[in-house]
Protein backbone atom coordinates (compact mmCIF):
# COMPACT_ATOMS: atom_id res chain seq x y z
CA UNK A 1 0.00 0.00 0.00
CA UNK A 2 1.40 4.15 -0.46
CA UNK A 3 1.29 5.62 3.17
CA UNK A 4 2.72 8.74 1.18
CA UNK A 5 4.60 10.75 -1.58
CA UNK A 6 7.71 12.04 -1.71
CA UNK A 7 9.09 15.36 -2.27
CA UNK A 8 9.32 14.75 -6.00
CA UNK A 9 6.19 13.02 -5.99
CA UNK A 10 7.23 9.49 -5.95
CA UNK A 11 5.20 6.91 -4.21
CA UNK A 12 6.54 5.73 -0.04
CA UNK A 13 5.27 2.02 -0.04
CA UNK A 14 4.57 -0.31 2.73
CA UNK A 15 3.83 -4.00 2.80
CA UNK A 16 2.00 -5.65 5.27
CA UNK A 17 2.74 -9.49 5.53
CA UNK A 18 1.33 -11.69 7.93
CA UNK A 19 -1.41 -14.73 7.75
CA UNK A 20 -4.84 -13.15 7.14
CA UNK A 21 -6.72 -14.32 10.47
CA UNK A 22 -9.85 -11.41 10.21
CA UNK A 23 -8.55 -10.47 13.78
CA UNK A 24 -6.26 -7.59 14.16
CA UNK A 25 -3.01 -8.94 15.54
CA UNK A 26 0.10 -7.27 17.14
CA UNK A 27 2.68 -5.89 14.00
CA UNK A 28 6.24 -5.70 13.78
CA UNK A 29 7.07 -2.66 11.93
CA UNK A 30 10.73 -1.85 9.79
CA UNK A 31 12.07 0.33 7.81
CA UNK A 32 15.09 0.54 5.32
CA UNK A 33 16.47 3.53 3.22
CA UNK A 34 16.13 6.28 5.62
CA UNK A 35 19.60 7.53 4.68
CA UNK A 36 20.21 7.31 0.89
CA UNK A 37 23.72 6.31 0.35
CA UNK A 38 22.79 3.19 2.85
CA UNK A 39 22.30 0.55 0.04
CA UNK A 40 22.82 -2.48 2.36
CA UNK A 41 19.72 -1.05 3.94
CA UNK A 42 16.82 -1.77 1.03
CA UNK A 43 18.65 -4.63 0.07
CA UNK A 44 17.85 -6.31 3.88
CA UNK A 45 14.23 -5.04 3.99
CA UNK A 46 14.20 -7.09 0.44
CA UNK A 47 16.26 -9.69 1.36
CA UNK A 48 13.74 -10.17 4.86
CA UNK A 49 10.61 -9.53 2.91
CA UNK A 50 11.97 -12.60 0.09
CA UNK A 51 12.65 -15.23 3.32
CA UNK A 52 9.63 -14.79 5.35
CA UNK A 53 7.01 -14.96 2.41
CA UNK A 54 8.98 -18.14 1.15
CA UNK A 55 9.71 -19.80 4.37
CA UNK A 56 5.98 -20.13 5.36
CA UNK A 57 4.87 -23.30 6.19
CA UNK A 58 8.17 -24.41 5.75
CA UNK A 59 10.20 -23.36 8.70
CA UNK A 60 8.10 -23.66 11.55
CA UNK A 61 9.27 -20.36 13.44
CA UNK A 62 8.27 -18.67 10.32
CA UNK A 63 5.09 -19.99 10.45
CA UNK A 64 4.32 -19.17 14.17
CA UNK A 65 5.33 -15.42 13.38
CA UNK A 66 2.98 -15.42 10.32
CA UNK A 67 0.12 -16.67 11.61
CA UNK A 68 0.12 -14.14 15.66
CA UNK A 69 2.02 -11.03 13.98
CA UNK A 70 1.99 -8.83 11.04
CA UNK A 71 4.92 -7.46 9.40
CA UNK A 72 4.90 -3.86 8.58
CA UNK A 73 7.58 -3.09 6.30
CA UNK A 74 8.57 0.29 4.20
CA UNK A 75 11.61 -1.49 1.79
CA UNK A 76 12.38 2.62 1.21
CA UNK A 77 11.57 5.52 2.88
CA UNK A 78 13.85 8.31 1.26
CA UNK A 79 13.45 7.02 -2.16
CA UNK A 80 14.34 10.41 -3.95
CA UNK A 81 17.75 10.40 -1.95
CA UNK A 82 17.97 6.54 -2.92
CA UNK A 83 17.51 7.16 -6.49
CA UNK A 84 19.63 10.45 -6.52
CA UNK A 85 22.41 8.06 -4.86
CA UNK A 86 22.10 5.73 -7.97
CA UNK A 87 21.88 8.20 -10.53
CA UNK A 88 24.24 11.28 -9.65
CA UNK A 89 25.80 11.61 -5.81
CA UNK A 90 26.59 7.59 -4.75
CA UNK A 91 27.25 9.66 -1.18
CA UNK A 92 24.23 11.50 -0.81
CA UNK A 93 22.27 10.77 2.69
CA UNK A 94 19.56 13.17 3.21
CA UNK A 95 15.93 13.55 1.49
CA UNK A 96 15.96 16.02 -1.54
CA UNK A 97 13.83 18.93 -0.68
CA UNK A 98 14.64 22.61 -1.57
CA UNK A 99 15.18 24.55 1.04
CA UNK A 100 13.84 28.32 0.95
CA UNK A 101 16.63 30.36 0.86
CA UNK A 102 19.26 28.21 0.10
CA UNK A 103 20.92 26.73 -2.97
CA UNK A 104 21.75 23.31 -0.72
CA UNK A 105 19.22 20.98 -0.92
CA UNK A 106 17.44 18.16 1.56
CA UNK A 107 17.08 17.51 4.95
CA UNK A 108 18.47 14.14 7.18
CA UNK A 109 15.26 12.15 7.71
CA UNK A 110 16.60 10.95 11.09
CA UNK A 111 17.06 14.28 12.72
CA UNK A 112 13.56 15.29 11.47
CA UNK A 113 11.20 13.48 13.91
CA UNK A 114 9.76 14.76 16.46
CA UNK A 115 12.31 13.31 19.57
CA UNK A 116 13.65 16.72 21.49
CA UNK A 117 13.93 18.19 17.82
CA UNK A 118 17.24 20.39 16.36
CA UNK A 119 18.54 19.85 20.22
CA UNK A 120 22.01 17.92 19.75
CA UNK A 121 23.58 16.15 17.47
CA UNK A 122 22.19 18.09 13.90
CA UNK A 123 22.83 21.25 12.75
CA UNK A 124 20.15 24.24 11.70
CA UNK A 125 22.19 24.69 8.57
CA UNK A 126 20.95 23.28 5.46
CA UNK A 127 24.12 22.56 4.05
CA UNK A 128 24.91 20.71 6.61
CA UNK A 129 24.72 16.56 6.08
CA UNK A 130 22.83 16.18 9.30
CA UNK A 131 20.73 19.54 8.70
CA UNK A 132 17.45 19.05 11.05
CA UNK A 133 15.01 21.03 8.52
CA UNK A 134 12.24 23.89 9.24
CA UNK A 135 10.56 21.85 12.02
CA UNK A 136 9.94 18.16 13.22
CA UNK A 137 8.13 16.27 10.51
CA UNK A 138 9.22 18.79 7.83
CA UNK A 139 9.91 16.43 5.65
CA UNK A 140 6.64 14.55 3.49
CA UNK A 141 8.89 11.09 4.02
CA UNK A 142 9.15 11.45 7.81
CA UNK A 143 5.66 12.47 8.34
CA UNK A 144 4.49 9.75 6.36
CA UNK A 145 5.86 7.34 8.53
CA UNK A 146 5.40 8.99 11.58
CA UNK A 147 0.90 9.60 10.73
CA UNK A 148 1.17 5.35 9.60
CA UNK A 149 2.77 4.77 12.63
CA UNK A 150 0.57 6.89 14.98
CA UNK A 151 -2.76 5.24 13.17
CA UNK A 152 -0.73 1.87 13.77
CA UNK A 153 0.35 2.23 17.10
CA UNK A 154 -2.25 0.39 18.97
CA UNK A 155 -0.57 -2.82 17.47
CA UNK A 156 2.75 -2.32 16.59
CA UNK A 157 4.94 -3.67 19.48
CA UNK A 158 8.16 -3.14 17.82
CA UNK A 159 9.89 -0.57 15.78
CA UNK A 160 12.99 -1.47 13.54
CA UNK A 161 15.15 0.53 11.68
CA UNK A 162 17.74 -0.44 9.20
CA UNK A 163 20.70 1.39 9.04
CA UNK A 164 24.30 1.44 8.07
CA UNK A 165 27.44 1.41 8.65
CA UNK A 166 29.20 0.65 11.99
CA UNK A 167 28.14 -3.14 13.13
CA UNK A 168 25.94 -1.77 15.95
CA UNK A 169 22.42 -2.40 17.82
CA UNK A 170 21.18 0.75 19.56
CA UNK A 171 18.17 1.35 21.64
CA UNK A 172 16.86 4.48 22.87
CA UNK A 173 18.12 7.17 24.02
CA UNK A 174 20.26 9.04 21.25
CA UNK A 175 18.97 12.66 21.90
CA UNK A 176 20.42 12.81 25.39
CA UNK A 177 22.38 10.18 27.82
CA UNK A 178 18.90 9.18 29.63
CA UNK A 179 18.41 5.79 29.80
CA UNK A 180 14.61 4.83 28.93
CA UNK A 181 12.49 3.14 31.78
CA UNK A 182 12.82 -0.13 30.12
CA UNK A 183 16.37 0.38 29.68
CA UNK A 184 17.92 -3.50 31.39
CA UNK A 185 15.28 -5.24 29.53
CA UNK A 186 16.37 -3.24 26.13
CA UNK A 187 20.01 -4.32 26.83
CA UNK A 188 19.44 -7.95 27.68
CA UNK A 189 17.15 -8.51 24.30
CA UNK A 190 20.07 -6.16 22.65
CA UNK A 191 22.88 -8.19 23.55
CA UNK A 192 21.23 -11.71 23.29
CA UNK A 193 20.24 -10.37 19.25
CA UNK A 194 23.74 -9.45 18.85
CA UNK A 195 24.81 -13.39 19.87
CA UNK A 196 22.64 -14.55 17.70
CA UNK A 197 23.87 -12.47 14.99
CA UNK A 198 27.31 -13.53 15.59
CA UNK A 199 26.90 -17.31 15.73
CA UNK A 200 26.31 -17.11 11.81
CA UNK A 201 29.72 -15.54 10.42
CA UNK A 202 31.13 -14.38 13.81
CA UNK A 203 30.56 -10.46 12.57
CA UNK A 204 30.80 -8.83 15.93
CA UNK A 205 28.80 -6.06 16.59
CA UNK A 206 27.98 -3.52 19.81
CA UNK A 207 25.01 -2.60 21.23
CA UNK A 208 23.81 -0.31 23.83
CA UNK A 209 21.68 3.30 24.46
CA UNK A 210 22.87 5.24 20.97
CA UNK A 211 23.76 8.32 22.59
CA UNK A 212 26.43 6.70 25.00
CA UNK A 213 27.55 4.72 22.16
CA UNK A 214 27.96 5.77 19.16
CA UNK A 215 26.93 9.78 19.85
CA UNK A 216 24.23 12.24 20.78
CA UNK A 217 21.56 12.80 18.00
CA UNK A 218 18.20 14.60 18.50
CA UNK A 219 14.91 13.95 16.55
CA UNK A 220 16.25 10.16 15.74
CA UNK A 221 13.55 7.73 14.67
CA UNK A 222 13.80 5.40 17.17
CA UNK A 223 13.57 7.71 19.82
CA UNK A 224 10.57 8.99 18.56
CA UNK A 225 8.95 4.99 18.26
CA UNK A 226 9.63 4.57 21.95
CA UNK A 227 8.46 7.96 23.65
CA UNK A 228 5.33 7.14 21.31
CA UNK A 229 5.01 3.93 22.79
CA UNK A 230 6.70 1.09 21.20
CA UNK A 231 9.25 -0.44 24.14
CA UNK A 232 10.78 -2.61 21.57
CA UNK A 233 12.40 0.41 19.61
CA UNK A 234 15.77 -0.42 17.78
CA UNK A 235 18.18 0.72 15.33
CA UNK A 236 20.56 -1.56 13.55
CA UNK A 237 24.03 -0.58 11.78
CA UNK A 238 24.98 -3.04 9.57
CA UNK A 239 28.21 -4.13 8.23
CA UNK A 240 30.80 -3.39 8.10
CA UNK A 241 32.92 -0.94 10.16
CA UNK A 242 34.81 1.15 7.42
CA UNK A 243 36.90 -1.22 5.64
CA UNK A 244 34.01 -0.55 2.66
CA UNK A 245 32.00 1.95 4.62
CA UNK A 246 28.84 2.66 2.42
CA UNK A 247 30.50 0.95 -0.37
CA UNK A 248 30.25 -2.31 0.78
CA UNK A 249 30.74 -4.86 -1.93
CA UNK A 250 27.63 -7.42 -3.57
CA UNK A 251 29.98 -10.30 -2.11
CA UNK A 252 28.76 -9.08 1.44
CA UNK A 253 24.96 -8.48 0.71
CA UNK A 254 24.21 -12.39 1.37
CA UNK A 255 26.10 -12.61 4.27
CA UNK A 256 24.96 -9.92 5.87
CA UNK A 257 21.59 -10.00 5.26
CA UNK A 258 21.45 -13.77 6.61
CA UNK A 259 23.28 -12.44 9.65
CA UNK A 260 20.90 -9.95 10.52
CA UNK A 261 18.06 -12.43 9.73
CA UNK A 262 19.01 -14.16 13.27
CA UNK A 263 18.52 -10.84 15.36
CA UNK A 264 15.63 -9.89 13.75
CA UNK A 265 13.98 -13.41 14.11
CA UNK A 266 14.91 -13.48 18.04
CA UNK A 267 13.77 -10.08 18.43
CA UNK A 268 10.86 -11.30 16.89
CA UNK A 269 10.14 -14.37 18.70
CA UNK A 270 10.82 -12.28 21.87
CA UNK A 271 8.34 -9.62 21.38
CA UNK A 272 5.82 -12.40 20.42
CA UNK A 273 6.43 -13.96 23.71
CA UNK A 274 6.28 -10.79 25.68
CA UNK A 275 3.27 -8.91 24.12
CA UNK A 276 2.11 -5.81 26.21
Amino acid sequence: MEIGKTYEGRSIYLLRVGNKTGAEKPAIFMDCGMHAREWISPAFCQWFLKEVVGSYNCMPLITTLFNQLDFLVVPVVNVDGYVYSWTKDRFWRKTRSKNSGSSCVGTDPNRNFDAKWCTTGTSTNPCSAVYCGTHAESEKEVKAVADFIRNHSSIIKAYLTIHSYSQLLLYPYSYDLSLPFDHKELDDLARDAVKKLRSLYDTKYIYGPGGSTIYLASGGSDDWAYDLGIKYSFTFELRDTGVYGFLLPESQIKPTCEETMLAVYHITQYVLDNLY
